[in-house]
Order: C-alpha cells, then sequence, then structure tokens
C-alpha cells in the first residue's frame, strides 16, 4: 500500500513532463524513483519533487520551442515579421505626415510644430525593415526591429512614471516592433515571406496599409471646422473620419474599409495552418487593445498606473499568444488522433 501511493504521488509529478517525453520514459524514471525511496516513504523527497518539477518545466519549455521550427510556424512568421513591419511603416509615414502639413484648424499665428530626426528614422527604420524582409535579409530586419524595440525602451519606455498615459498609448507600436522582431528572428529560407505570400498577396500587404494612411490623411485635411469667414459645418464617422461634404466622407469610408478588407482576404486565403497561426500571433494585438479600451487613461494623463494594471497590460497580451499556440496544437494533435483512428477503422 505505501508503494502504491509513493508510486501515485511519483506519477502526478511526472505528469509535468510533456507526453512523449512520459511515453519513452515515465516507467524507466518511475522505476529509478521508487528504487531509491526510502523503507515506509509514502511521498517523495522535496529535492526529487523540485528536480522533477523543474526538469518538466525544462522538458516542456524545449518541446515547445521546437513547435515553432515547424513549417507552418516559420512561414507565419515570415509573414507576420512583414505584416507588422508594413503597418508600422504606415503609422510612422502617418506621424510624419501630420507633422509636415499642419492641421487647416490650426490658427495661423500657432506655428506648426514641424517634423524632427526621429520622425524620419522611423520611417526610414521600418521601410529599410520591410525592404530587407522582401529581400531575404532576415539578419538586418531583425537587427533594425531589436534596435527599434531598444529605442523605444530608452526614448518612451521611461516615461511611465511621469507620462503613464503617453506611454500607453504607444503600446501597440511597442507590440507590433516586438511581433517583427521575434518573427524575423525566426530561421527560415530566403524571401520566405515572398514564397508564402505570392504576387498578390504581397502586393495587397504593401497598399492596403498605406492606403489606410493616405485616406486617414486626406480626413484630416479636409474636415477643417473653420474658415476665414467662421465656422463651417462637418460630417464625421464615429471620430475617425470626417469631410465637409457627405459624399466625400462615404467615399473615405468606402476606401477604408476596402483596404481593411483586402488585408483580411489576403490572410484569409493563406493555407489554414499558417493562416491560423498568423491570427495566433497577431492576438496579442488584439488583447492589449481590450485592455487599454478599457482602461481609464488617455495620452495627455499623467495619473500614475497601479501595479494591477501594469501587470494585465504586459501579462494580458502574453497569456492570450501561449493559450492561441496551446489552442492551435491540441487542435491539430486531436485531428491527428482522429485521422489515425479512421486509418485504423479502414484497415
Amino acid at each position: 500500500m505505501t508503494d502504491e501511493k509513493l508510486e501515485r504521488r511519483y506519477r502526478r509529478l511526472l505528469a509535468v513532463y510533456p507526453w512523449e517525453h512520459r511515453r519513452a520514459y515515465e516507467e524507466e524514471m518511475l522505476a529509478v524513483l521508487l528504487a531509491g525511496a526510502r523503507p515506509g516513504q509514502t511521498r517523495p523527497d522535496a529535492a526529487d519533487a523540485l528536480d522533477l518539477v523543474g526538469g518538466g518545466l525544462r522538458a516542456r519549455a524545449r518541446a515547445g520551442a521546437r513547435q515553432f521550427t515547424a513549417p507552418a510556424w516559420v512561414d507565419a512568421a515570415a509573414v507576420t515579421g512583414l505584416l507588422a513591419a508594413l503597418l508600422l511603416l504606415a503609422s510612422a509615414a502617418k506621424d510624419l505626415a501630420d507633422r509636415l502639413v499642419p492641421n487647416p484648424d490650426v490658427l495661423v499665428y500657432v506655428p506648426p510644430t514641424g517634423a524632427d530626426l526621429l520622425d524620419w528614422l522611423r520611417v526610414a527604420g521600418w521601410l529599410a525593415v520591410a525592404v530587407a524582409t522582401l529581400l531575404g535579409w532576415l539578419w538586418l530586419a531583425a537587427g533594425l526591429a531589436w534596435t527599434a524595440v531598444a529605442a523605444w525602451g530608452v526614448l518612451v519606455g521611461r516615461g511611465l512614471l511621469d507620462q503613464p498615459g503617453f506611454t500607453v498609448s504607444t503600446l501597440p507600436q511597442l507590440t507590433l516592433a516586438l511581433m517583427a522582431a521575434t518573427a524575423l528572428t525566426v530561421p527560415t529560407a530566403t524571401r520566405r515571406a515572398v514564397s508564402v505570400l505570392g504576387v498578390r498577396r504581397l502586393v495587397a500587404l504593401v497598399l492596403a496599409p498605406l492606403a489606410g494612411t493616405a485616406v486617414l490623411e486626406l480626413s484630416r485635411l479636409s474636415q477643417a471646422s473653420t474658415d476665414l469667414v467662421g465656422a463651417v459645418p462637418v460630417h464625421v464617422f464615429y471620430g475617425l473620419l470626417g469631410a465637409r461634404s457627405e459624399a466625400l466622407l462615404w467615399l473615405y469610408v468606402a476606401v477604408l474599409a476596402g483596404a481593411g478588407l483586402v488585408l483580411l482576404v489576403s490572410l484569409a486565403t493563406l493555407a489554414p495552418p499558417v493562416r491560423v497561426r498568423v491570427l495566433v500571433a497577431l492576438s496579442p494585438l488584439a488583447a492589449l487593445a481590450l485592455v487599454m479600451d478599457n482602461m481609464h487613461t488617455w495620452p495627455g494623463s499623467v495619473v500614475p498606473l497601479d501595479a494591477g494594471e501594469v501587470a494585465l497590460l504586459v501579462l494580458a497580451p502574453l497569456t492570450t499568444f501561449l493559450a492561441g499556440v496551446l489552442l492551435v496544437r491540441r487542435r491539430e494533435e486531436t485531428r491527428r488522433l482522429l485521422a489515425l483512428g479512421r486509418a485504423a477503422d479502414r484497415n
């Protein structure tokens, strides 16, 4: 009875190891553990328990890292890295245009701020990342992306204490930069993103973000609510788009929606294993947006964030990604086992 209790408790600890590892080594490990047990021992020693749990977690980490070298994950990383770079390029281009072309509502005696070196560096940097990715120079693309992440930490991240609102407002850009840097670090064949996407999807991924940026800028410049005579009516679409003419406003809406639809269709027509992994890779951005939407902060806020808010901003995207990885793995394992069962039934 004593041996049965000890064996059962050891098996619970061994459950930390991946299933593939247990299938190959569980009985052997269990025999060694039981052989080294003291007479009458009913519980594993603390040292044995820590060793088993630590070894199991390390084995799971190695198994998890290996799955990202599978062809589907490699292809998804290639697409995600390029897409993130293109989205960041579009965002940087919009910020640059905002500074170069003053808002028409700004009074004439208020001078425009103008673009600084950092604005130009952002555009040039993400353009270089995108071009390097397309040319297959992944070491250069990944290096530039990680440089951008480090620059955020130096220039923006330190403002979390005295400018929390502004720092939080830049987190989507940081998340995309981390996506690009991590995805482009995954070893893959030269110009793999081009091969996976094909010409049509590649053109769509390049043009759709730029088209969206152009629409947002045209809307900003055409929705001035004052002129030399006085106030003029402006039609607004959910605070995102605006124009003096209702017809022009709906044209902006149609073009922006079309750009988004083209982007979605381009991703939706990828091979299913790649498509679902691209969605998992992008899921942290959606989780972050949901968290930010429910936070009582804005870009100009100086109200400090509490520990719970900081933890949520960090953990929600990470947990969402890990949950997505686990769901994909379980889904594909289930399908594989069902296929094996059907094959066995036919035989």
